[in-house]
């Protein structure tokens, strides 16, 4: 039962750990932007080449998050990183119902639905780079 109870927390660690890093560096990045005044302050709205700049660093943090989910899992890295995915798309679709048309701060209507679109394969891709160079091709 030990040993059991053990694989468990491993696989939801393994996944917790993805996306606390995607969390942590998405915020981190916008802080960081925000401060810079490469965004304008919090709450004002941001063009559109500003939000492509946000889905092009999330797309990255995606594949990472996805990367160290796959290289903390016990097994089954492919599984653990798709499963990260499959959370990450429940958050955007959920953030997506709650802002849609709150406002032009929230941003425009491609950029949550991108959000959506790219949750998943970001997960498998950074899975995938995860694996070891010889079992890539087959799985």
């Amino acid at each position: 039962m030990q040993n059991k109870t053990g694989l468990i927390l491993g696989r939801i660690g393994a996944v917790f750990a993805g996306l606390l890093a995607i969390f942590i560096l998405s915020l981190a990045t916008d802080a960081l932007l925000h401060a810079t005044g490469v965004y304008p302050p919090w709450g004002q709205p941001m063009s559109n080449n500003l939000f492509a700049l946000a889905l092009a660093y999330r797309t990255i943090y995606g594949i990472a998050g996805g990367y160290l989910t796959a290289r903390l899992a016990p097994d089954r890295p492919i599984s653990h990183a798709l499963s990260l995915g499959l959370v990450g798309l429940t958050i955007c679709i959920i953030g997506t119902v709650s802002t849609w048309n709150r406002g032009p701060e929230f941003g425009p209507h491609w950029y949550p639905i991108a959000l959506i679109i790219t949750a998943i394969p970001c997960a498998w891709i950074g899975g995938k780079i995860a694996l070891p160079r010889d079992t890539r091709r087959g799985t």
